[in-house]
C-alpha cells in the first residue's frame, strides 16, 4: 500500500534512517514496503539487504522531482527495472542542470505512477498509474478518473516519523534553498500528513474503491528486485582477456616473466610462494583483479609516472612479481594469508598511489579501457559545527550568536528559545547525509553496467559516480580499485627531474634502487639521527622523535616504526615497550612466551595488523576466516556486530578451554581491541618505507633539489616556510621572486633558489603566465619602462612585484619604481594591447630618493608571501633572549630552564579523562627543533595564539634520548610595528619634467 516512501537519502527532505523506516513499518503491521528516495537510489541496496530482519517485502525505485515539485514515481518490477531506472535517472544527474519531464519514457519492466494532481493529458500505457491519496479521494468523482479505477493506485507519501520529523523536514529544505524558515514557501516542503499510517487506515478511507486497493497490492506483489548480500561472489570484471582460463595462463606467464627483474637468483623458497599464490588467487577468482592491476601500472610505466603499490597486496609476490608491489614479501617474510586465505570473502587490495598530477590521466585510462567502471561516493553528513551553523542562518540568528554555538562554548540553560532549538536540531540531523561526495582514490570496474546496482551522477571531474558507497558495494561483491593522490610521488617525480637539469654530468637517478638505498651510510645517519624533514612519513615531529627513541637506521627498523607510530599500538600502551624491548634486549624477557613466540621479530608486541591475526588464531583458536572477520570489525569495515560479538565470545571461550589465565586473555583482548583499528599491514608499511627510502636519498644526495620539488609540492606535514628555512640550513640562498630569474614555480641556479610567481599572495596566474612566456620569446627584461611595455599589466599586480622587490635587477630602489608605476600605468586594466609600430617614450619624473630598511622589506614579504626571508627573531621588540639554545637542553635535564621559539606546528590532544592537552614544535634562534608539551592546567592558562615567537618556561624531560619541555608558563612575545605604517606623513608627489620629443 506504500509506493512512495523516503529516508534521509532523499537528501534536505527526508528525515528517517533506513532501519528506522524499517522499524515504523514493522511497528504498523506493512508487510510490503516500496522505497523511492527522491532522485537517489543510495538506500536501496542495503533497504533490500535488511528489510527481511523486519520481516517486510522489499520495493524499489525513484521519485523523480524537479526540487520539490513531484514529477512521477518509477517503480522496479525487477533487477532488469531496476537497472532502466538507474539508468535513466543518471541521464540527468549527468547534466550540468536539469529538468525532469512530465512524462516518464518507456522503459521495460518498470512500473510509472503520476501523481493524481498532475493534469495528465495522454493515454496511459499499460505500465503507468495514476497515484492518488486519501486527501485527495474527495476530488476523485469529479475528475476525469472517476470512470478509470483500474488505472489507480494509492499513492501515499512517507517522508517523515512524526511531528519533530516534519520540523526537521522544513529546516532541511530551508537550508537547501538557503532560505530563512520563515520564508520557506509551502511548495518547497512535504505535507505534515506524509507520515506512516496503518494499512487498515488506508483500507478505510479507500473502502469505497476496492479496485484501487487491490490495483496497489498487485503491482506491489508483482515487484521482485534481488540481490545476493553472501559477499561470496564477486561481482568485479571477471575477466581480463574475456576468457578466464587464458587470463589465468597470462597471469602465471607474467609471474614467471617478472622473476628476471625481481630475482635473478631465485630459490626454491620463491618458486614454492609462487605456486601457493597462483593456486589461491585462481581458485578465489582473483585472476582479473590482478591484471586488471597490471594493466594499469603498465601503462603508469609506460607514460613514465611514479607510482607505490601498496595494502595487503604487498603481501603478494605475485604483486611484486608484476610490478604493482616495490616490497619483496619473502624478505619481509609477510603473512600472505593477511592478503588472500580461503576463509577470506573480500578480495585483495591494492592501494596504488601516484603523484597529484599523474592521477587524473590514470583514472581517464581506466575509463576508456574498462566498460563499466564508476567513481566511488562518499555520503558526507551534517557534522556538529556544519549542522549548527546551517540552522544558525534558517533561524536568522546572528554570526556571533552562531560562533558562539558553534564553539561549544555556552550554557544551553541561558539560552533564548531560538538558539536551543538550532542546539535541538543539529544533534538530531548529525549524521544525516547532506550530499554526495567522491572517494579519496575508490574505483569500481564491474562485469555487469554500474547501473544494475545504483544511479551514477557526475562531479565537475568529469568521471561517473556512484550513488553508493565502498560499504554497500563490498556487500554485493563489488569491490574497489584504489588510485590515489600523493604529493610525496610529486616530490619524489619532480626532485629527480631538476637533480637531472642541474647535474647532466651525473648518471640518471634509479629511484628504484631501493637495495642500494638500504645500505647507504648518509641514509642511515638521517635516520637514525631523525634529520629527515621533508622525506614522506618520517618527518612529522611524532615520528622524528620516535626515530630518535629507536635510534632506527635499516629498513626492517622502519618498517616497524612506520606501524609502530599508529594510535593503536600508544593507546594499547604497547609502543613504549616495545621501544624498551627493541633498546634493550634483556626487556624481551619480560614478554608472555607464547605471544613472543608468536611474533619473535617485534618482540612479542602487536605491531602489524597480521598481529592481531596471528594472535586470534594461534593464541586465541579462531580461524583464519574468524581471525580476519575480528580484524576486519575492529577497523570499522565490518557490517555485523552480532557476528563480531560471536567471534569475541568464541575467542574468551577458546582461551578458557585452553586452561590461559582469565587476566592475561583480557589484557591481550584489551590490546587487540585498542590496537586492531589503527594498525597497517605489515606490507603496507614496507610500501611506506620505500617511498621513505626513495625521499631520503634524494635528501641525503640533492638536499636543494629536493627541497625545491618540496616547496613546489606545496611542501608536506609543515608549511612551506619550514622547507625554505631547511634549504637555508642545506646552504641554499633563497630569493624572493623576480621577474627576470623566476618560474611559476620556485627554480634553482646552483645555489640559489629563486621563489616562484606562485608564492605570491594575490598574484594573478595569467599575469604571471604573460611575464615567463615574454621572457622566453624576448629575452630578458632591461627596466621597468621596457617591462610595461612588453607585459600587459595592472597597477595592483605591478605593486605586488615591485614590494617583492621582483625588479632588483634594474639597479633602482622598489620604492621609487612603486612611485614610477603609479605615474606610468593608467588604473584600467587591458587583457591585451595593441602593439605600435613606434614605440611611444614615456614621460620621465624626478623621483625622489628612497629607501627601506630591512625591516620593511620583511613586512612587504610577510604581506605578500606569509611569512619573512630574514630571521624572524630580528622583528622582535625585546631582542635580548636566553642563553639556553636546544642543542644544549641536554646538560639541563629535571631543570627549569626559559627558551624562545618560533612555532612551527601545534598538535592539539585529549589526556585519558578527555581533558585537552598540546604538543608544540617551534625552531630556536639556531633553527634547531624544540618539542613542548603542554598538559591541560597549563595550555588551558596559556594557550597558543597563533604564528609568532613565544617564550616558553618549562621543565627539562628526556626520555629515550629525547629532549622536551614540559612547559609551565608560555607567551608570545611582541614585535616591532610595521614601519611602512609608524610614519603618517605624507611625501610630496613629484613632478613631471617636460616631455623630450
Amino acid at each position: 500500500m506504500f509506493l512512495n516512501c523516503h529516508t534521509y537519502y532523499s537528501l534536505r527532505y527526508g528525515s528517517i534512517a533506513i532501519e528506522e523506516l524499517l522499524e515504523l513499518a514493522r511497528s504498523f503491521n506493512i508487510s510490503t514496503l516500496s522505497l523511492t528516495d527522491i532522485n537517489n537510489t543510495s538506500a536501496c541496496l542495503e533497504f533490500l539487504r535488511t528489510a527481511s530482519k523486519y520481516g517486510v517485502k522489499p520495493v524499489v525505485g525513484v521519485d523523480f522531482r524537479n526540487g520539490a515539485n513531484q514529477e512521477f514515481v518509477l517503480i522496479a518490477k525487477n533487477n532488469t527495472g531496476f537497472e532502466n531506472i538507474n539508468a535513466y535517472l543518471s541521464e540527468f544527474l549527468h547534466q550540468d542542470t536539469y529538468q525532469i519531464p512530465q512524462r516518464s519514457k518507456l522503459m521495460q519492466d518498470v512500473y510509472v505512477v503520476y501523481p493524481f494532481q498532475k493534469n495528465i493529458d495522454f493515454e496511459l500505457l499499460p505500465n503507468e498509474f495514476i497515484g492518488i491519496s486519501y486527501q485527495e479521494l474527495a476530488k476523485l468523482p469529479f475528475s476525469k478518473w472517476k470512470n478509470k479505477l483500474d488505472k489507480l493506485v494509492v499513492l501515499h507519501t512517507v517522508s517523515f516519523q512524526n511531528k519533530k520529523g516534519f520540523n526537521t523536514h522544513r529546516l532541511l529544505r530551508a537550508i537547501d534553498n538557503n532560505e530563512l524558515l520563515s520564508r520557506l514557501h509551502e511548495s518547497e516542503q512535504g505535507e505534515l500528513w506524509h507520515q506512516f499510517v496503518s494499512e487498515e487506515t488506508i483500507e478505510k478511507y479507500f473502502e469505497h474503491y476496492p479496485d484501487i486497493i487491490s490495483n496497489t497490492k498487485d503491482l506491489l506483489s508483482s515487484c521482485n528486485v534481488v540481490f545476493d548480500f553472501s559477499g561470496e561472489v564477486p561481482n568485479n570484471q571477471k575477466s581480463y582477456t574475456a576468457n578466464e582460463a587464458l587470463d589465468y595462463k597470462l597471469l602465471e606467464k607474467l609471474s614467471y616473466r617478472g622473476l628476471e627483474y625481481r630475482y635473478p637468483k631465485a630459490d626454491e623458497k620463491v618458486y614454492v610462494r609462487i605456486k601457493k599464490e597462483l593456486e589461491i588467487i585462481k581458485e578465489k577468482g582473483f585472476v582479473s583483479y590482478f591484471l586488471i592491476n597490471w594493466k594499469i601500472l603498465k601503462y603508469a610505466r609506460s607514460k613514465g609516472y611514479f607510482y607505490v603499490g601498496r595494502g595487503s597486496g604487498a603481501n603478494s609476490i605475485i604483486a611484486y612479481l608484476l610490478r604493482i608491489t616495490d616490497v619483496d614479501p619473502i624478505e619481509l617474510d609477510l603473512y600472505f594469508e593477511r592478503f588472500i586465505n580461503l576463509y577470506r570473502k573480500n578480495p585483495p587490495d591494492f592501494d596504488i598511489d601516484f603523484s597529484w598530477q599523474d592521477r587524473d590521466d590514470i583514472t581517464n585510462f581506466i575509463f576508456k579501457r574498462f566498460p563499466n567502471t564508476a567513481l566511488i561516493t562518499v555520503y558526507n553528513t551534517f557534522k556538529y559545527r556544519a549542522a549548527i551553523r546551517e540552522l544558525g542562518k534558517v533561524f536568522g540568528l546572528p554570526k556571533s550568536e552562531i560562533d558562539v554555538l558553534s564553539s561549544g562554548t555556552y550554557n544551553y540553560q541561558t539560552l533564548d528559545k531560538l538558539s536551543q532549538l538550532v542546539v535541538i536540531y543539529s544533534k538530531f540531523i548529525q549524521g544525516f547525509p547532506n550530499y554526495l561526495g567522491i572517494h579519496a582514490g575508490g574505483i569500481l570496474i564491474s562485469e555487469k553496467p554500474i547501473h544494475h546496482y545504483c544511479g551514477t551522477f557526475l562531479p565537475p571531474k568529469g568521471f561517473a559516480t556512484t550513488q553508493i558507497d565502498m560499504v554497500i558495494a563490498e556487500d554485493i561483491g563489488l569491490y574497489k580499485f584504489d588510485i590515489l593522490s600523493q604529493r610525496g610521488l610529486g616530490k619524489i617525480k619532480d626532485a629527480v627531474g631538476i637533480v637531472a637539469k642541474n647535474h647532466a654530468d651525473l648518471p640518471p637517478i634509479d629511484i628504484h634502487n631501493i637495495a642500494k638505498f638500504k645500505e647507504d651510510l648518509r641514509i642511515k645517519y638521517l635516520l637514525k639521527n631523525a634529520k629527515a624533514i621533508g622525506c614522506f612519513y618520517v618527518e612529522s615531529p611524532a615520528m622524528r622523535m620516535l626515530l630518535k627513541k629507536l635510534q632506527v637506521d635499516n629498513y626492517l627498523g622502519l618498517v616497524a616504526a612506520s606501524s609502530v607510530i599508529r594510535p593503536g599500538v600508544a593507546q594499547s600502551g604497547m609502543m613504549r615497550e616495545y621501544i624498551l624491548r627493541f633498546r634493550y634486549p634483556e626487556r624481551r624477557k619480560d614478554a608472555h612466551p607464547v605471544l613472543l613466540d608468536i611474533m619473535p621479530e617485534t618482540y612479542g608486541v602487536m605491531v602489524y595488523q597480521e598481529d592481531v591475526i596471528k594472535v586470534a588464531h594461534y593464541f586465541g583458536g579462531l580461524t583464519l576466516g574468524e581471525a580476519d572477520m575480528l580484524r576486519r570489525g575492529m577497523s570499522g569495515k565490518f557490517r555485523s556486530r552480532d557476528e563480531f560479538l560471536k567471534v569475541k565470545e568464541q575467542f574468551f571461550s577458546n582461551c578458557r578451554n585452553t586452561g590461559k589465565d582469565l587476566n592475561f586473555t583480557q589484557e591481550v583482548w584489551r590490546q587487540i581491541e585498542s590496537f586492531a583499528g589503527y594498525a597497517f599491514a605489515k606490507g603496507h608499511s614496507a610500501s611506506y618505507a620505500v617511498e621513505s627510502y626513495q625521499s631520503l636519498y634524494l635528501k641525503a644526495y640533492f638536499p636543494l633539489e629536493y627541497m625545491v620539488a618540496t616547496i613546489n609540492n606545496s611542501g608536506g606535514f609543515y608549511s612551506v616556510e619550514l622547507y625554505i628555512h631547511e634549504a637555508r640550513l642545506h646552504g641554499g640562498n633563497i630569493l624572493a621572486p623576480c621577474v627576470n630569474h623566476s618560474e611559476y614555480i620556485a627554480v634553482i641556479e646552483g645555489k640559489d633558489i629563486y621563489l616562484g610567481f606562485m608564492f605570491l599572495q594575490s598574484f594573478e596566474t595569467k599575469t604571471a603566465i604573460k611575464i615567463i612566456n615574454e621572457r622566453i620569446n624576448n629575452g630578458r627584461f632591461l627596466s621597468l619602462d621596457d617591462f610595461i611595455e612588453r607585459v600587459p599589466i595592472s597597477i595592483e599586480q605591478i605593486t605586488i612585484l615591485i614590494k617583492i622587490d621582483a625588479f632588483r635587477d634594474f639597479g633602482k630602489h622598489k620604492r621609487e619604481l612603486l612611485w614610477e608605476a603609479h605615474m606610468k600605468i593608467n588604473k584600467v586594466t587591458f587583457d591585451e594591447f595593441n602593439i605600435s609600430l613606434f614605440q611611444v617614450e614615456r614621460a620621465a619624473y624626478e623621483i625622489p630618493k628612497l629607501t627601506s630598511t630591512q625591516l620593511e622589506n620583511a613586512f612587504d614579504e610577510i604581506e605578500l608571501l606569509g611569512f619573512p626571508l630574514s630571521n624572524p627573531f630580528n622583528l622582535l621588540v625585546d631582542k635580548n633572549l636566553s642563553a639556553f639554545r636546544m642543542k644544549n637542553l641536554v646538560n639541563y635535564i629535571g631543570k627549569i630552564i626559559v627558551i624562545e621559539g618560533y612555532l612551527v606546528t601545534v598538535k592539539k590532544t585529549k589526556t585519558s579523562k578527555g581533558k585537552q592537552m598540546f604538543f608544540g614544535t617551534f625552531l630556536d634562534v639556531d633553527g634547531d627543533f624544540i618539542d613542548s608539551v603542554h598538559f591541560p592546567p597549563v595550555a588551558q592558562k596559556y594557550p597558543f595564539r597563533g604564528k609568532g615567537i613565544y617564550r616558553i618556561t618549562g621543565k627539562v624531560m628526556e626520555e629515550f634520548d629525547c629532549i622536551t619541555v614540559e612547559t609551565t608558563m608560555m607567551e608570545r612575545l611582541a614585535i616591532v610595528e610595521d614601519p611602512r605604517y609608524a610614519d603618517s606623513r605624507k611625501a610630496q608627489r613629484p613632478k613631471p619634467k617636460k616631455r623630450v620629443s
